[in-house]
C-alpha cells in the first residue's frame, strides 16, 4: 500500500531502533510494555513497539487522537499481533496502577506535548523497572539544515527546549529515576531532514530530473511494513549496509555531529 512507503531514512531509523529494543530485552526481563504517546517518528504511526510484541511482550499503546488510533488498530490487525490501544487526550495522568509495566517509553514526541514533566513522571510511576526516552539531536547537521533552510515553519509548532537532553535528564531524575545509560542512535551516512530526499532537493531549489527520478518511483519504495509482513525479508540486511557509523567503536560523543537522535535509559530507584 502506498501509505506504507516511508522512505529509506525512516526505515533505517525504525530498524536500528528495533535492534536497540531487542538488546534491551536480552539484558532485562521485559514482559509488559507501554509506549506513550505513539507519535514522534515519521512514516507509519504506531508500529515502533512491533518488535517487542513479536517477541511476546504485552504491548499497550497510547495516542491523543482517536481517529489516528483507529488507523493504528487496522495496522496491528494486518500484522496479526495483539496490542491494547488507549485513547487519552491528556497525557498528564495515565490510567494504570503503579508499576504496571517493565518498560515505559517514547520516541521523539516530547516536544509536541503541553506538559512534558507530567508525562515523564507518569512513565516513571507506571514502570516497575525501565523508562526509555529519545529525542532529535540538535547538534546534528541535518537538524540545522531543516531549522534554518528547508522547514522553518515546523519549529514554530514544537517546544524546542525538549531537545536539550540535560533538561530531559533532569526531569527523569525528578521522577526518581536513575540514568543508567545515555547515547546516540540512528546514525546513517546522510543528514536528518525528516522529509523524502526528493522533497529536500526541491526545497533546496535544485532542478534535476535525474536526481528526482533517483529518489522516486516504485524502485525507491522503502517500507517497514513490507519487512514485518514478509514481503521484503531482506530489508534488514539492506539497511545494515548503511550502519557502519552506528557500529563504529568510538565514544558516542564523537558521533554527535551526525547522530539523528539522543537517548536516555532510566531505572526505578
Amino acid at each position: 500500500m502506498e501509505e506504507y512507503n516511508e522512505g529509506l531514512g525512516v526505515v533505517y531509523e525504525r530498524l536500528v531502533l528495533n535492534d536497540y529494543l531487542e538488546r534491551l530485552m536480552k539484558r532485562y526481563p521485559i514482559e509488559r510494555v507501554l509506549e506513550a504517546p505513539i507519535y514522534g517518528m515519521a512514516g507509519v504511526t504506531g508500529i515502533n513497539s512491533v518488535p517487542l510484541a513479536q517477541r511476546g511482550c504485552q504491548v499497550t499503546l497510547i495516542d491523543t487522537d482517536a481517529q489516528r488510533l483507529k488507523g493504528v488498530e487496522g495496522v496491528w490487525r494486518e500484522l496479526g499481533l495483539p496490542c491494547k490501544l488507549v485513547h487519552l487526550p491528556n497525557l498528564a495522568s495515565l490510567p494504570f496502577p503503579d508499576g504496571s509495566f517493565e518498560l515505559a517509553w517514547n520516541w521523539a514526541a516530547l516536544w509536541y506535548l503541553d506538559d512534558v514533566p507530567a508525562l515523564l513522571g507518569e512513565l516513571a510511576r507506571v514502570s516497575r523497572s525501565l523508562v526509555f526516552v529519545a529525542m532529535p539531536n540538535r547538534w546534528q547537521i541535518g537538524y540545522w539544515l531543516r531549522k534554518y533552510l528547508i522547514d522553518k515553519g515546523f519549529f514554530t509548532q514544537v517546544d524546542e527546549r525538549w531537545v536539550e537532553i540535560e533538561r530531559v535528564k533532569s526531569a527523569l531524575r525528578e521522577a526518581a529515576l536513575e540514568i543508567i545509560e545515555e547515547g546516540v542512535l540512528d546514525i546513517p551516512p546522510w543528514p536528518d531532514t525528516v522529509m523524502p530526499a526528493a522533497e529536500v532537493i526541491k526545497r533546496l531549489g535544485i532542478n534535476s530530473k535525474r536526481l528526482e527520478q533517483r529518489f522516486t518511483g516504485e524502485g525507491w519504495r522503502w517500507s517497514t511494513m513490507d519487512y514485518y509482513l514478509g514481503r521484503k525479508p531482506n530489508l534488514m540486511e539492506e539497511v545494515r549496509r548503511h550502519t557502519w557509523l552506528e557500529r563504529l567503536r568510538v565514544p558516542w560523543r564523537m558521533k554527535l555531529l551526525w547522530a539523528h537522535h539522543r537517548y536516555l535509559l532510566g531505572r526505578k530507584v
